[in-house]
């Protein structure tokens, strides 16, 4: 769509920051809830691309734009918030406990939602699951809207990524503050994924963790993913005796947080189509902090 440039206010980065705070300098006096419902409304472009959180880096060069036609289609959902959108592909953040997918068309997911989305937006894209994310894990996803931008992302997934990242709220104190996990996994016929030490005819996987805070009773872990594997964090986390939290399928009995303590905080990859890089980054979930800042 052709955007009237009398509707656009414009402003030029200059040096590195993130986007809630240059637009709150730009902007004099508006409120940090003002620019968040601006955000969430879809009115703010990054070198002529929506995007919608408000943490979002900004470097030197790119322009950032306020869409003030009235005409702008809102998208509200309480299941996932669009981060970022261009006319091939939508990166979103899901919440815990909701589908990436399904087959039954009665069931809300996040490729119904976003399908709605597209829908209402009167064009002809549908959503492309590009990557999955268990039920219980909330955070980053990649969806494509047409077939060809999913498979190039899917074929070319290990070439395109370059970092992707997850967050942890395990059980306990970790002991060694960093480290790599490596076993091979199996599914038996419960789909329980079972770990070993040793090359059993399984798939191997390496999960590298960082420990970013702990309290004790509970620890953050950052964990780097070098395989891909079903339940690869869950099983390696229960290997070290740390199991995450709210995952009683390996080993949790805490269930303080009312969900599995597994967020896709991070995500780097280079674009299929334009090439361009980009870089995503979400907050640390609320519930994870209050566990770590309760005494």
């Amino acid at each position: 769509m052709r955007r009237n440039i009398k509707t656009l206010l414009t402003f030029n980065v200059q040096e590195e920051t993130q986007l809630l705070p240059f637009l709150m300098e730009k902007m004099h006096g508006i409120s940090r809830n003002r620019v968040k419902a601006l955000l969430t409304n879809r009115v703010v472009l990054v070198d002529n691309k929506i995007t919608t959180h408000p943490l979002a880096e900004l470097r030197p060069g790119q322009v950032v734009q306020l869409d003030r036609s009235k005409h702008k289609m809102a998208f509200r959902s309480n299941d996932i918030g669009i981060v970022y959108e261009d006319p091939y592909l939508l990166i979103v953040d899901k919440r815990a406990g909701l589908l990436s997918m399904s087959n039954n068309s009665r069931q809300e997911t996040v490729q119904t939602v976003l399908n709605r989305y597209l829908e209402k937006g009167g064009g002809r894209n549908t959503s492309h699951l590009v990557h999955r994310l268990d039920r219980d894990t909330s955070g980053l996803m990649v969806y494509a809207k047409d077939v060809q931008t999913q498979q190039s992302l899917i074929r070319g997934w290990q070439e395109l990524v370059t970092d992707r990242r997850y967050i942890a709220l395990v059980s306990g104190e970790i002991e060694k503050k960093e480290g790599t996990v490596r076993s091979w996994l199996t599914e038996d016929k419960r789909f329980v994924i079972h770990s070993s030490p040793v090359d059993n005819g399984g798939q191997y996987a390496v999960t590298h963790y960082r420990v970013l805070e702990s309290n004790g009773q509970y620890s953050l872990v950052e964990l780097m993913l070098e395989t891909g594997r079903k339940n690869q964090i869950r099983v390696h986390m229960a290997d070290l005796g740390h199991p995450v939290v709210g995952d009683h399928k390996y080993g949790s009995e805490d269930d303080s947080i009312r969900r599995l303590g597994l967020h896709a905080y991070m995500l780097c990859f280079r674009h299929p189509v334009t090439g361009k890089f980009l870089r995503f980054e979400t907050p640390v979930p609320e519930s994870f902090e209050r566990c770590l800042n309760a005494k």
